[in-house]
């Protein structure tokens, strides 16, 4: 059997980055604004969460692009080859791109948000507050490549 599923966007992002960069995030500030046909009942009591899990699409990601076999991230040789599930590349099957995000303000349909690592104009699927019971309840482990691609990443 197969299943399609439809969604569509709840919100998009604005924020200044126009191009597709895999470093440098930490100084972008986002905003995201429910579509018009959303509420902005929607987000009563979100204020009271420091921290929202934003679920996005990455729309700009062509259909070429997608990887399904392993490969080096970020194409660096020096990092070994791990499959798209194994890293949180951009070029997913889906497209779907997942982060965890500090609240800053709610303003009526606006989040003012910290650390999206989302381009301007993209579509947010869902937003979820981040609760300390869905957190890892052991110490978190990674690849050691991983901790050396990530080095600049929020800077």
């Amino acid at each position: 059997m197969k299943l399609e599923i439809t969604v569509k966007p709840i919100a998009y992002v604005h924020n200044t980055r126009e191009v597709i960069e895999d470093d440098n995030w930490g100084s972008i500030t986002s905003e995201i604004v429910l579509v018009e046909d959303l509420n902005e009942a929607s987000l009563q009591g979100i204020e009271a969460f420091s921290h929202l899990e934003v679920i996005f699409y990455f729309d700009q990601v062509s259909d070429d692009k997608i990887q399904y076999e392993a490969r080096h991230p970020r194409n660096n040789k020096d990092f070994p080859k791990v499959g798209i599930f194994a890293q949180r590349g951009k070029n997913r099957p889906n497209k779907l791109g997942l982060t965890t995000v500090e609240l800053l303000k709610q303003d009526g349909k606006k989040l003012t948000v910290k650390h999206l690592d989302a381009i301007n104009g993209t579509p947010i699927l869902d937003i979820k507050p981040v609760m300390k019971e869905f957190l890892p309840k052991k110490e978190v482990t990674q690849a050691s490549w991983s901790t050396i691609l990530m080095k600049d990443y929020w800077e």
